[in-house]
């Protein structure tokens, strides 16, 4: 129960933090039985809320982000009735947006008061993408009520609205750079003023153009300094006042520190003023927030196009009338059928009721060849139909579809990540209190224990906090990152994520994709030698490449490319005026001439492998599709085609396997081409026809073993695996919802690129760990003495300074020992 405070407790509780949203208690507030004060009477309801639920032990380990909205229960729930989803069972889905969120404390707060109804099938909230998803069964009125303990906790609810996340992200990322931007400014600049002063040394400045020097270095780097550091000063000053400590403590009260003791020394005249440490620090330091916000950013981008592909429009057929309309992927039924015309992008899954004809599924599985359908056949929403149109009897559509599945397998993947904790993070954890009491302890040791005057022994106590100020633990991470990432871009790896490094530097076991990945992803026509060095081969070789330049299918168009331009004929072998017919599926017709698949060129079994048993396959070539071209009077002529191995993917498998690392390959291709492929590059374990859902769970089956997995593929079936897995690299050439999902992307088609990304990522993170220990030592060492008295402000500085220079020079050498 909260009581209205009044009279002096009304004074009290204006210097006081709400205990629920961290808000200042202004003027009148509200306190509970246990003392804790409110800043209103709905936080004071929502606390009350949180014990009844008896997750009030839930406070003590949030921490709140200054950035975000405070959780106050004022807003209002919108309608939300008319947004949600009922299957044919009966069970209602709504998807919202939350704001308002704070940290992983704030997720199970919210899944626990709205699971705590009943009537609440579940419930789950994913902090990366904040999107809140409840599923009940009952009315889709109730909608409003099993949300409101959400409200009343004082997040704010909205439908989901992919778009506004987006608009949200790239308001706070434009002032991350905006802060970046200008620390940046003010550390070169400020630099070029302290390089003056340092060069004319202690006698070779007059001290009117030294101070001169000082104030309009304080002219640039307070205002700057107040500026930059804005999301450090924010998230120090919450996690103060809920009691907590963070990196941002230290590094706040140290770049403060050593900006109001250089003004100090600049209005008293002295010979040193320390404004460039403070402005260098910001500076490395929101490099490393632009690249953890940009992370962040693409993989809630990477979900929302996924939800975009399922929300597409539907042509759907009235049978009894044969009329064609268009609904929204959230209105079709499951029962209903769907018409896909020539060119469209399938989007419902699904069975093929009338029609046949190719489809390209390299967006859902990744294989770049078509699949012929027909009748009977079971179809996934996002593949495009290049032949006839095709109706389809939905059997899922919207957010029950297949890409909404993967779309919500990214989110699950990305929300365990997020879970885990970098490496500078843990350390900071022990260091910041120990920072902390060091000079609070030299302040009283000295004023009450020696006696000496109060400011004597505050510059002591300043000399602890300057000489211990985390410059060099803060910049180990980042100078690393920053260093390694641009050494990886040189050699042609782009690196997404800026714990990127941590998590590729620690991987053992390796799974990797076929098509696209091992392979290069583009079949190409194999053994022409031969056939080019026979004139009569050669001839009909370029009448049929003339045939296949009027093809939109993939071989096709690869054996067009493939044949020398002038080897073409003026136009294909045919009677005159006929005209050349593809037959979606089989192949293309002009009269009697032919090319496409044996049994439409009219070959039989026996003659078809006659012939193969006559044109074996190069030692080196894996087997793969064909195509034959007959004309009028001439023997068959055959065409195969394989999909080439990436260069370097044998020698890369064995560099996995010498470094001790598990490999195997995950592809959603059939079973003897993957074994042929498994083969050529020496992987024993392969797994073949894997949906994205499989390979997800592999991921998830290898984590549990205890392994940590690199996932490596190219394909959108690839992405739900790539964000599962505990480090991802993607191939540039790949689908852009794969590399969105992905830590790192590589160009070129060199597969041996994910050997030089795992050997600059170890090297990384001995660096990282190198640097975190020099600033350990160096403070085992310099603290007792700052402690002890023996160290003045400006020995502290330099110190400090120093420390910086070795841990950025440390990381200056990554990528010299690493091979591209």
């Amino acid at each position: 129960m909260s009581i209205p405070l009044t009279g002096a407790g009304r004074e009290d509780a204006a210097a006081v933090a709400c205990a629920h949203c961290g808000q200042p208690v202004i003027g009148r507030g509200t306190a509970d039985a246990a003392g804790k004060r409110y800043c209103c009477t709905g936080c004071a309801a929502a606390a009350d809320l949180v014990r009844e639920l008896g997750l009030d032990g839930l406070y003590a380990r949030r921490t709140l982000d200054p950035t975000a909205r405070p959780p106050r229960p004022d807003e209002e729930l919108p309608e939300l009735a008319s947004h949600v989803r009922t299957d044919d069972r009966g069970r209602n889905t709504i998807d919202l947006m939350v704001d308002g969120l704070q940290c992983a404390a704030c997720v199970q707060l919210i899944e626990r008061a709205i699971a705590a109804d009943d009537r609440v099938a579940d419930a789950r909230m994913n902090m990366t993408t904040r999107r809140l998803r409840v599923a009940w069964q009952g009315a889709p009125e109730l909608a409003d009520r099993l949300v409101n303990p959400a409200v009343r906790l004082g997040y704010r609810l909205l439908p989901y609205d992919a778009e506004r996340m987006a608009a949200a992200d790239d308001a706070q990322g434009r002032e991350l750079i905006r802060a970046m931007a200008v620390a940046g400014f003010a550390a070169g600049n400020v630099m070029l003023l302290s390089i003056g002063i340092w060069a004319a040394g202690d006698a070779g400045m007059g001290e009117a153009t030294r101070s001169l020097l000082h104030w309009a270095s304080a002219l640039i780097a307070l205002p700057a300094i107040a500026y930059a550091g804005r999301p450090f000063f924010k998230s120090a000053w919450s996690a103060l006042s809920r009691g907590r400590t963070n990196m941002d403590v230290p590094i706040s009260i140290g770049v403060i520190l050593t900006a109001a003791a250089s003004l100090a020394h600049t209005w008293r005249g002295e010979l040193h003023a320390y404004f460039d440490s403070a402005t260098m620090l910001l500076f490395f330091l929101l490099i490393g927030r632009v690249l953890d916000a940009r992370a962040r950013g693409q993989a809630r981008r990477t979900v929302a196009e996924l939800i975009a592909l399922a929300r597409q429009p539907v042509s759907i057929l009235d049978e009894a009338t044969g009329a064609l309309r268009r609904l929204a992927a959230s209105d079709v039924r499951p029962g209903m059928i769907a018409r896909v015309a020539a060119g469209e992008r399938i989007g419902v899954d699904g069975v093929v009721l009338r029609g046949q004809g190719e489809i390209d599924q390299s967006l859902v599985t990744g294989e770049s060849l078509p699949r012929m359908v027909v009748p009977g056949d079971r179809v996934t929403g996002g593949a495009v139909v290049l032949g006839a149109p095709l109706d389809i009897r939905v059997d899922a559509a919207g957010e029950d579809g297949q890409l909404a599945e993967m779309a919500r397998l990214i989110e699950a993947a990305e929300q365990r990540r997020a879970g885990r904790v970098a490496f500078a993070d843990r350390v900071s954890r022990a260091y910041a209190p120990t920072v902390h009491l060091a000079a609070l302890l030299t302040f009283f040791g000295w004023w009450a224990l020696v006696g000496i005057d109060w400011y004597d022994a505050l510059s002591h106590a300043v000399a602890v906090l300057i000489i211990t100020c985390p410059c060099a633990l803060a910049l180990a991470v980042p100078a690393t990152q920053v260093a390694a990432a641009s050494a990886l871009a040189r050699r042609g790896v782009l690196l997404q994520s800026p714990l990127a490094l941590e998590r590729l530097g620690r991987v053992d076991h390796v799974v990797l994709d076929k098509t696209g990945t091992l392979t290069l992803g583009r079949p190409r026509p194999v053994g022409l030698e031969a056939l080019l060095g026979d004139a009569d081969a050669r001839a009909r070789l370029g009448r049929a490449a003339a045939l296949a330049a009027m093809s939109r299918h993939p071989l096709s168009q690869a054996l067009a490319q493939a044949v020398p331009a002038d080897l073409l004929p003026v136009a294909p072998a045919g009677e005159g005026g006929e005209t050349a017919v593809e037959q979606a599926g089989h192949g293309m017709a002009l009269g009697a001439v032919r090319l496409g698949k044996a049994v439409f060129c009219g070959l039989s079994d026996e003659t078809a492998a006659a012939i193969r048993a006559a044109t074996p396959l190069a030692g080196d070539d894996i087997p793969g599709p064909e195509l034959w071209y007959v004309e009028p009077g001439a023997a068959p002529l055959l065409i195969r085609f394989a999909d080439p191995l990436r260069p370097a993917a044998a020698e890369t498998v064995a560099a996995l396997k010498a470094r001790g690392m598990g490999v195997e390959l995950v592809s959603g291709d059939r079973p003897e081409a993957v074994a042929a492929i498994a083969r050529a590059v020496g992987i024993d374990g392969w797994t073949a026809e894997a949906l994205p859902a499989d390979k997800a769970r592999r991921i998830r089956d290898l984590t549990g073993e205890g392994r940590r997995v690199l996932m490596v593929g190219d394909g959108l079936n690839d992405a739900p695996a790539l964000a599962e897995a505990a480090a991802s690299i993607a191939p540039a050439g790949g689908a852009d919802l794969a590399q969105g999902a992905a830590d790192a992307v590589f160009r070129g088609e060199r597969l041996d690129a994910v050997i030089t990304t795992l050997a600059m990522a170890r090297a990384a993170e001995r660096t990282a760990r190198q640097n975190v220990a020099a600033a350990i030592v160096y403070n085992m060492i310099a603290v007792p003495a700052a402690v002890a008295g023996f160290v003045t402000p400006l020995i502290a500085a330099l110190a400090m300074s120093g420390s910086s220079l070795i841990v950025i020079l440390n990381a200056v050498r990554l990528g010299r020992g690493v091979r591209s």
